[in-house]
């Protein structure tokens, strides 16, 4: 049987590994008696964690919410992911939480065991970060933005467009999405009327919260495939649809999530949509995937891969 102290602190590391533990489950994974439980709960409340506990026969224990934050016991995995975590937020594509970033990765790293220490020396010198060039979001602007989406609550902002152009928006945002690269907000624009997607980066102030909306369903119903709809083709005055001979999962480890949409179209079939400014570099883009296709729309992209064939052949033959 664990010691007390060890025992203690077995019992937070499961009450934070679970949202609910029957009082019986917890007793036989400490191996004690529910006497004995009942005891180490009224010493971590006096230590100042918040357990509650329910009675009847599905009665039991689960950590609530505190004043303050308790200190989190974490395995192997999930301290290593959360380092990891902490060093991209470092140098990430939020502005404003790298300081906050390499503060908190400070502080665990001092507290790794060598075994951890020596994985995440090896993981630093083989894996170097790109620096992202270009604007990035605010971490005070996301978390408004979030808040709100949460919420449900209208939102203003300034907001810069592609064009650089200043403009007043009062939305009503359903959600944001991250594409690896950037962060978006899907919002209903309250002035047009209709679904727009906005670059957190082009938020130039903090959003001011206004009142209360009810919800809407967003196009097609989910976030990340409008999102991914609305930068891929929507805002090209070209757009293209073509089958993929190969596996969704094979093209998708190909294509940006940014660049095209990709649609399952059987087991081994896929198909594509993307925008451009033109037939040309798109048949040049699609013809990079490597992968065998059939043309869908427009019909005058097949004019686009026969002169991309001709100079094709003719640099191979030259």
């Amino acid at each position: 049987m664990l010691e007390t102290s060890a025992r203690l602190l077995r019992l937070l590391a499961l009450l934070q590994g679970r949202r609910f533990w029957t009082g019986k489950a917890l007793a036989e994974e400490l191996e004690v008696t529910g006497r004995t439980l009942r005891r180490d709960v009224d010493r971590l409340r006096s230590l100042g964690y918040p357990v509650e506990s329910s009675g009847g026969v599905a009665g039991g224990y689960q950590l609530g919410v505190g004043a303050v934050l308790p200190p989190l016991l974490l395995d192997d995995e999930e301290a290593i992911a959360i380092s990891l975590a902490l060093r991209t937020g470092a140098t990430g594509s939020i502005e404003g939480i790298e300081e906050t970033s390499l503060r908190a990765l400070s502080k665990l790293e001092r507290l790794l065991p060598k075994r951890l220490q020596e994985r995440m020396r090896m993981m630093r010198t083989a894996v170097v970060p790109l620096p992202l060039l270009g604007e990035r979001a605010s971490a005070e602007v996301l978390t408004a933005l979030a808040d709100a989406s949460r919420e449900r609550r209208v939102v203003t902002f300034a907001y810069k467009n592609v064009s650089g152009e200043a403009t007043d928006r009062e939305v009503e945002p359903h959600g944001l999405v991250h594409t690896g690269v950037r962060w978006y907000l899907v919002a209903w624009d309250r002035v047009r009327e209709d679904w727009r997607t906005f670059r957190v980066d082009r938020v130039t102030d903090a959003p001011e919260p206004r009142g209360a909306f009810t919800p809407r369903i967003v196009p097609g119903g989910d976030l990340g495939d409008y999102v991914s709809r609305s930068v891929t083709s929507a805002p090209y005055p070209v757009r293209v649809k073509v089958i993929l001979r190969a596996p969704l999962e094979r093209v998708a480890s190909k294509v940006s999530p940014t660049a095209a949409r990709l649609v399952a179209d059987g087991p081994d079939r896929c198909r594509l949509e993307a925008g451009g400014p033109s037939l040309d570099l798109l048949a040049l883009y699609i013809a990079a995937i490597g992968e065998e296709l059939e043309v869908v729309e427009p019909p005058e992209l097949r004019a686009a891969f026969e002169r991309l064939a001709g100079r094709l052949l003719r640099a191979a033959t030259a």
